[in-house]
Parts: C-alpha cells; structure tokens; sequence
C-alpha cells in the first residue's frame, strides 16, 4: 500500500516537479532542505503530504501508536513572565487569581496514584521566585523517596534558566543538581517559535532560543532525553516554522536527545492575542505532516489531544503522527484555559486503545522513554 500510493505521487500529473523532486527525497530517505520544507508548506495538498508523512511514520513506527499513563502537576500559574499568547499564567500581583502549591500539597498529589498504574509525572507551570532550585531538588527527592519507580518529567528550559539565574549557578551545575534529586526527562515546553522578533513579539521575556536549545543539549550530553516544541499558528510565517524545525534537527544530529517533538496549537481564548484567529484543522494536520517529513532525525511526533481534541488527534495519525500522549487524568489547565477542544482532558487506558484502533493503527502502551509495556494487537 505504501509502495502503490508512492508511486502514485511521482508519477501524477497534477504534482509539479519541485514536489516530486522532493517526493523522490523522502521515499529513498534523503534530507530535505529548508527551501524544501517552505516549499511544502506553501505548494503540497493536504492529500499529497499524508502520502509523504505516513511513508516516513511507518517507516520508523510501523502501524504503531504509543501512549503513556501519566498525570500532570502544576505547582503555580503565578509567573514572573507575561507571554502575550498565554491564558493560564497570572502575574506576581494577581496571586488571588492563581495557586502556589507547596511540596506537601504536592505530595499528597503524588499519593493519590499511590497503587495506580500511572508510570510518568509530568511537572511544570510558571516562573516564580519562591518555586527555586532547592524547591525542586527537595521536591524531586520527595518523590523518588515515596515512589522511586515513578518517571520525573520536569522543567523547561525557561524554568531552568530562571531558577540557575536566581541560585547563581551555571546551566551544567544546576542540571546536575536536578538530575541527582531524581529529574528523568526534560519536556519539550517553552520553545515557542525560534526566530527573535517573533519570540521577542509573543514570548518577551524568556530565556532566547539559543539558550532553549542550550539547556536540552547540556542535558543531552549528561545521556539524558527531553521533548522538543514549537508553538504555531499566530502570527509566525512557514518560513519561521521551518527555521524552528531546521535549529531542532541540527542539534538533534548533534546529540540524538529529543525523543519527540510535538507540534502546540495556539489557541486564542482569554490572552493578549485573541484577535488572532486559531488555524483550521487542516492547517493542524498539513503541519504534523511536514514535521514529520522534515525531522528525519526525530523517532516519534507527538499529538496533544487535550488540546486540538480527541477527533483531530485521530485525524494526526495519518498525517505522521505516531504518539498520542497520555491519559493525563484532568490534571492540566494550560490548554482548556485557553479554549483547548478538551476542557476536562481525562482518557481512560481503554479509551486511548479505543481511539487508536479505531482508525485501524495498533496502540502501544510506552514508558516516558519508549520502552514497550504492552502492545494491543487484538484491539
């Protein structure tokens, strides 16, 4: 089948030759070059990129979708930062409106999956002084102190370099510091877009992007693995997307660190930027495809269901998607404050193997690193 709808795209009429070119690249496992990848973005039919995109998904996942089972913590949406995109963070003076949790509340958080089969925590939130260094080395330690085997999946890059900044140690000694206290993982979060002015634009503030990818690289080469993002649809062009898409591929040459990357919607609801209409579903599934096309390098791309929905994350698996989260339990309000599809993000196991098999993919429950716990091949 793959074979077949390949030959198909090279040898259609209605595709021009600069697409072909391109088609010819991908099925014999060339790269693509940046002006390739705005080319696709400006030229390729929806149609035309499924057939690229799911060459390249089977090719390194086969019929395979993985997911996970994990629960969220947010320990504040209090933050010193005030991203023009962002409709779950509140400023330092706007604390009534917000939370601040303390370890202990933390904790007790932690233990109402105490003999639950959940195999990843997944903590982040916003940016305050209070939430330091020793806060999350203390938290860490809590944590694999009552459930060593529970996955730590922590921090972004502007978490990091605001707490380092504030403990006055270097970027190499404070990811030390956190991956001794027991952090596993880095998530992807807090890339948004690479490019200055547009970061400068929505994301003022924050650590740059040369320092985003500084973080992950460091933490690569102490042989641990992280996430990578990228926020679209507002006000960036193709162009930025595929200078975002090109900095991740370069660094994940250099260090084959990121286990995924994962594709983040902006949604409009409740922020500085809601005059800015959403992308349409179909521009959602034109870039899982040409993300997947153009990081060659990268073994899985991640759907978020809880934001663009259950429907389009089912849609995504066709267009190059391998990964659909997890079941996350309600426990996250970055999304569904913003006007995420998923207001009460919540899948069982079962749902999630329901939502794969449904549209003919094998689901695959993962841990945190893509380790295989159970494959589902009678659903």
């Amino acid at each position: 089948m793959i074979k077949e709808s390949s030959e198909l795209v090279l040898q259609s009429s209605k595709v021009d030759e600069t697409l072909k070119s391109i088609a010819q690249k991908v099925f014999t496992s060339q790269r693509i070059l940046p002006s390739e990848g705005v080319y696709l973005f400006e030229h390729a039919s929806l149609s035309y990129l499924g057939v690229l995109a799911n060459f390249v998904r089977e090719q390194k996942n086969k019929n395979f979708v993985y997911f996970n089972r994990n629960f969220h913590i947010e320990p504040t949406n209090i933050c010193v930062y005030t991203c023009s995109f962002c409709a779950y963070s509140r400023l330092i003076k706007q604390r009534e409106e917000g939370w601040e949790l303390s370890i202990d509340q933390m904790m007790e958080l932690i233990k109402k999956y105490d003999g639950k089969e959940v195999t990843e925590v997944h903590i982040t939130g916003g940016v305050i002084p209070k939430q330091d260094l020793n806060f999350y080395t203390s938290l860490f330690r809590a944590i694999k102190s009552h459930r060593p085997d529970l996955h730590i999946k922590a921090l972004t890059p502007v978490e990091c370099h605001y707490i380092f900044k504030k403990a006055k140690v270097s970027y190499e000694e404070g990811l030390r510091l956190l991956k001794e206290s027991g952090l596993d993982s880095m998530p992807g979060g807090g890339a948004e877009i690479f490019d200055k002015d547009i970061r400068d634009k929505i994301a003022g503030g924050k650590c740059s992007a040369e320092e985003w990818l500084k973080v992950h690289e460091l933490w690569h080469s102490m042989g641990m693995y992280s996430n990578a993002t990228m926020l679209y649809g507002h006000i960036e062009t193709f162009s930025h997307r595929i200078d975002h898409l090109e900095r991740l591929r370069q660094l994940q040459d250099k260090t084959k660190g990121f286990n995924a990357f994962i594709p983040l919607k902006f949604r409009n609801g409740n922020n500085e930027m809601s005059d800015v209409p959403e992308v349409s579903v179909i521009e959602d599934l034109r870039n899982y495809a040409i993300s997947r096309i153009y990081l060659d390098n990268f073994d899985h791309i991640k759907s978020y269901w809880a934001m663009i929905g259950r429907s389009t994350a089912q849609l995504s698996l066709n267009f190059g998607v391998d990964d659909m989260d997890g079941t996350i339990d309600d426990t996250t309000k970055i999304y569904s404050m913003a006007g995420a599809e998923e207001q009460n993000p919540k899948l069982t196991t079962q749902e999630l193997v329901d939502l794969i098999s449904q549209v003919k993919r094998t689901p695959v429950e993962r841990d945190t690193l893509y380790h295989i716990i159970k494959e589902y091949s009678d659903n």
